[in-house]
C-alpha cells in the first residue's frame, strides 16, 4: 500500500475524532507536517452540470516545495486551487492542509488565516496607495474600522514590512503609488502582500503573463527564493518558464494526474505529449 495513503487514513481518522470539538481558529504555526506533505488531495471529485472538473484528482504537495501545475485549458488547474481554498466544495474526496485540518469543513478566511494564500493572474492592489501602504495593509492585523484607523506600527512591524520589501525586490519603489508600478512590480507587490500574512501555503496563477523577459527572469529568482520557508505551487503554460523553477512538475488532463515527475520526464512522456505539448 502507498504509504501516503496510509497516512491519509490515520489523518482522516484523527479528524474524525476530533470533529465534535470546539472549533478554534486556526494558525499557520499549527499545521501538522510531521508525514512530509503540507498538502493532501485524495480521490477529488467536482462535477459542473454533468462535466467533471476533477476526477479522482489525487495530489500530494510537499512542505517547502516548489511545485508546478501544467496541463492544456480546462485541465482542473483553477479548480484545484478553488478546492484548496475553500471556493468549491469536492463532490467527493478529502482536501486536508496538514495531518488534521481538513479543507472541506473550512470557510475560505479559515483557510487563509491558517496559512494558504493565493495569487491570481490579475493583480488585486490598491493603486492609489503607495507601495508600503499597500503590504501595511495586507499585515496580520485587527481589520475593524476602529483599531485601523488607530494603530500605529510597531518598529517590529516596520522591519517586517521592510524585509518583505526586500525579497519582492521593491525597496526602491516602497514611496511609490501602485498605479506607477509596472505590470511586473504590481505582481510581486501581490506577492508580497500575501507573505505579509506569513502563509504556509502560495498558490500561484500564471505569474508571468504580460511580463517582461527582465521581469520574467526576476519573477523566477522570487518564487525559488521563497521555496523552502513556503511551499509554492505554481500553474503555469509558459514551458520555458517552468523549466527554469520546476523541481518538480504535475501533469493534469482531464482532472486527474496524467504524468508527473521533473521536467525532462514529463516532456517526454508520451501521453504529454500526445495530450499537451504536441509532437
Amino acid at each position: 500500500m502507498n504509504p501516503l495513503s496510509v497516512f491519509g487514513k490515520r489523518r482522516r481518522e484523527r479528524a474524525r475524532d476530533t470533529a465534535g470539538a470546539e472549533r478554534h481558529t486556526v494558525t499557520a504555526g499549527e499545521v501538522d507536517v510531521s508525514h512530509g506533505p503540507i498538502l493532501y488531495l485524495e480521490n477529488i471529485t467536482v462535477s459542473f452540470d454533468g462535466f467533471k472538473a476533477l476526477n479522482e484528482l489525487t495530489l500530494y504537495i510537499d512542505d517547502g516545495e516548489l511545485r508546478c501545475i501544467i496541463g492544456p485549458n480546462g485541465a482542473g488547474k483553477t479548480t484545484m486551487m478553488d478546492v484548496i481554498t475553500g471556493k468549491t466544495r469536492p463532490d467527493s474526496g478529502t482536501a486536508f492542509f496538514g495531518q488534521i485540518m481538513d479543507l472541506t469543513r473550512m470557510s475560505e478566511y479559515e483557510i487563509a488565516s491558517a496559512g494558504i494564500g493565493r495569487k491570481f493572474q490579475k493583480p488585486t492592489v490598491f493603486p492609489q496607495h503607495t507601495v508600503f501602504e499597500n503590504l501595511e495593509l495586507a499585515m496580520r492585523a485587527d481589520k475593524r474600522v476602529w483599531p485601523t484607523l488607530v494603530a500605529r506600527l510597531s518598529g517590529e512591524q516596520r522591519a517586517r514590512i521592510d524585509e518583505v520589501l526586500e525579497i519582492v525586490m521593491l525597496m526602491a519603489q516602497r514611496d511609490l503609488r501602485a498605479a506607477e508600478l509596472s505590470h511586473g512590480q504590481k505582481q510581486w507587490m501581490e506577492i508580497g502582500m500575501l507573505l505579509m500574512q506569513d502563509p504556509r501555503v502560495l498558490l500561484v496563477d500564471e505569474p508571468i503573463a504580460g511580463m517582461t523577459h527582465q521581469e520574467t527572469e526576476r519573477t523566477a529568482e522570487l518564487l525559488t527564493s521563497l521555496a523552502g520557508k513556503h511551499s509554492v505551487v505554481v500553474v503555469e503554460h509558459d514551458m520555458a518558464f517552468v523549466r527554469s523553477i520546476a523541481r518538480k512538475v504535475t501533469v493534469l488532463h482531464e482532472g486527474h494526474v496524467l504524468a508527473e515527475g521533473n521536467m525532462d520526464e514529463v516532456q517526454n512522456h508520451p501521453a504529454v505529449i500526445d495530450v499537451y505539448l504536441g509532437a
